[in-house]
């Protein structure tokens, strides 16, 4: 446990993907925390199907994606509003999408987050938020007993597109309205003489039914001549009419796991924080599910947070800190928001937007117009606005082959622990004087490049730098630039930035 009278260093609200991996993520790091979430259970419903290359990438940085390569299903393209997209091998070890169901990916989570120690509370719905000057006081109603508080350093809200967490805190949801309805459900149908039918587009919208399971299907219907009321809770009838309005059968539809609705309302928070209260995920940002980008992006959320906020609970960083989360992530989501309403214009029925997609889809033939649309949706584009000159800087370090004194090993195995990596790869002894400060906090690693030249996605291919301060995340806050003289100064700059204050004594 963590200081005195707390119940833990951090309180997660909601135990879907992004706060599973927040709290493994502060675990990792020697935080406390505890995950409150107001079902009983998981639901077992799966609007997210995949995990792109950034995703498949964190998994990998903390020696567990092949939990989850082992359920999923390596897909050969992806898809922009429909439009297929090609995969370049040399930007990622894991340059294809996974397909595996969000059930599965909460699941695989919840097992690694129990085997860290994460304690998950259910059956608790958040009612109330106190904040003060040393933490937060959280009200719970619960099913089964009288309301309960817990007490804690920090309050992080991953508990939907509802979010009770931003609701309670008072941070704006700006954004546009849903225009049109989508219905999503898993049932069986008998009468299917077509194993896949993609994005098909009808007057009325558009369907899809694909198998995600031997002898279930996800069908998904788009239906843009109404708006549903999104307080009315969706039925399988629902689904079975539209897939008829819009298919002219529901194929012999029956036996529904479950059924939900969706639409393309994109709205984001205004601001990722407030004092002691943070958001993450869906409770930040919610779009048209176009190109499968939520459940990722939330994932990448939680990475971005999680050692920041560790570093500031365990009094080794400066509470300001918190505030590059928002700097970093909040850009991002509202790129997304950007492209899913492209995705969704794109997705519109009528004989315009057809021609549209004719020539938007002549134009994704083009090697650069591909890369810059499969940037976006992997997210191995991003980067961040650090200081410093070298293109890695900001940006995913690549997972390079490297030789070290005790053998081989790859730059995302340095990674497993989720603490910052200083990467020499020249072997420079002032480097290693330069962090001696920070040895508490920051791994030295001497090792050398297998290759020479490092590809990057969105740039190409560039020299093996000479060293790099690499940030949990995997984001690079510090590059040296091979064959030039190190900037020690920067470094010790990026060192104190990122990883708090030089260690006294």
């Amino acid at each position: 446990m963590g200081d005195t009278g707390m119940d833990a260093d951090v309180v997660i609200a909601g135990a879907g993907p992004t706060g599973l991996m927040l709290a493994c993520e502060l675990r990792l790091a020697g935080v406390d925390v505890m995950v409150v979430e107001r079902l009983a259970e998981r639901t077992g419903e799966s609007r997210a199907g995949g995990m792109h290359s950034r995703t498949l990438e964190v998994l990998d940085q903390r020696g567990v994606l092949d939990r989850f390569l082992a359920i999923g299903e390596l897909q050969s393209v992806g898809h922009f509003s429909g439009l297929w997209l090609d995969f370049d091998e040399s930007e990622s070890r894991h340059s294809r999408p996974l397909m595996i169901l969000q059930s599965a990916i909460e699941r695989l989570l919840e097992e690694w987050a129990t085997e860290l120690g994460v304690r998950v509370r259910r059956s608790s719905e958040l009612t109330g938020i106190h904040q003060d000057e040393a933490g937060v006081t959280v009200e719970l109603g619960t099913a089964e007993a009288a309301p309960a508080t817990l007490r804690a350093r920090y309050l992080v809200g991953c508990d939907g597109g509802r979010s009770t967490v931003r609701k309670l805190s008072g941070i704006g949801f700006p954004g546009t309205p849903a225009t049109m309805t989508a219905l999503i459900g898993d049932v069986e149908l008998p009468d299917l003489t077509e194993e896949y039918i993609w994005a098909r587009r009808v007057p009325g919208g558009d369907f899809s039914v694909i198998a995600f399971e031997p002898g279930w299907y996800r069908v998904i219907t788009s239906d843009y001549s109404h708006v549903a009321d999104r307080d009315e809770p969706p039925t399988f009838e629902q689904l079975r009419e539209s897939l008829i309005k819009l298919a002219g059968t529901d194929y012999g539809m029956r036996n529904p796991k479950w059924v939900s609705r969706f639409g393309d309302a994109a709205r984001q928070a205004a601001q990722y924080r407030d004092g002691r209260v943070l958001l993450a995920g869906d409770a930040a940002h919610i779009h048209f599910p176009a190109g499968g980008q939520g459940l990722n992006m939330g994932v990448q959320d939680a990475v971005n947070l999680g050692w920041k906020l560790a570093s500031v609970v365990r009094g080794q960083a400066p509470e300001s800190l918190l505030d590059s989360y928002h700097a970093e992530r909040h850009p991002v989501a509202e790129r997304v928001l950007h492209n899913t309403r492209a995705q969704a214009a794109l997705a519109r029925p009528g004989v315009d937007t057809d021609a549209l997609r004719d020539v938007f889809g002549s134009l994704i033939v083009f090697d650069d117009v591909n890369r810059h649309l499969r940037g976006m949706l992997t997210a191995l584009d991003i980067r961040y606005p650090l200081d410093g000159d070298h293109p890695l800087t900001g940006r995913r370090v690549p997972d390079a082959d490297l030789k070290t004194p005790d053998g081989a090993t790859r730059v995302y195995e340095l990674l497993n622990a989720a603490r910052p990596v200083l990467l020499d790869l020249r072997g420079s002894a002032e480097l290693a004087a330069a962090a001696a400060g920070w040895a508490d906090r920051v791994d030295l690693v001497e090792a050398r490049s297998e290759d020479d030249r490092w590809p990057v996605p969105a740039v190409g291919e560039i020299p093996a730098p000479a060293a790099l301060l690499i940030r949990p995340d995997g984001h690079v806050a510090w590059a040296a630039a091979a064959g030039g003289t190190p900037d020690i100064s920067a470094l010790r700059t990026a060192l104190t930035t990122w990883f708090g204050p030089v260690r006294q004594g």
